[in-house]
């Protein structure tokens, strides 16, 4: 009995020493069995949910769902001809998205060359929240346009006379931004 007690010692002991299934003296290498899961499962919904599926109908309006579109009624003006300013926004996201269109989140720009010549905001009275709906693929456009009587504006503009801006031909720019949304492309046209 004595014996069979000290050769379960022995086996115990060269059994801690060896220790089975792990590599010659290393430590058994345990960063699988604990970061293997973690990982996968961490990777998983990112991959399987895409961000657009958790979208729906109603939510605010994402960058790159909005396209805005500066709109002047014609491309060149006549003297004595006021350019007609608005805006077209469209929906190419999958989802009906919300955003402020109303005057106070407008801001038409007018340049030419490196120079803000007009903006909307300068004197702007009494700006309104409007918010709007816009279903995907459907343009939604200014009801009424802004009109710009061809002259420069600033802050310091507003009660008193503007200087009229060059014509005979002078190159201008329309550049609209929406509720933070910027048009991709100005709008160019002539004023003579």
């Amino acid at each position: 009995m004595v014996l069979l007690g000290l050769i379960a010692v022995i086996v115990a002991i060269v059994l801690i020493i060896v220790r089975p299934g792990s590599s010659q003296g290393d430590e058994p290498d345990t960063t699988a069995a604990t970061n293997g899961p973690a990982t996968t499962e961490a990777t998983e919904p990112a991959t399987a949910i895409p961000t657009e599926a958790t979208a729906a109908d109603g939510d605010a309006c994402a960058g790159k769902q909005i396209i805005v579109e500066a709109v002047t009624d014609k491309s060149s003006y006549e003297a004595g001809e006021q350019p007609q300013l608005s805006v077209t926004l469209t929906n190419i996201g999958k989802n009906v998205c919300v955003l402020n269109a109303g005057t106070s989140a407008q801001v038409f720009t007018i340049t030419s060359g490196a120079e803000v010549y007009w903006q909307s905001t300068h004197c702007q009275v009494d700006p309104v929240d409007a918010e709007v709906s816009l279903t995907p693929g459907t343009p939604v456009s200014s009801s009424v346009p802004i009109v710009w009587d061809r002259t420069r504006s600033s802050a310091e503009t507003c009660d008193g006379p503007r200087e009229a801006v060059p014509a005979g031909g002078a190159s201008y720019h329309l550049g609209v931004t929406v509720d933070g949304f910027e048009s991709a492309a100005d709008k160019q046209f002539l004023l003579y």
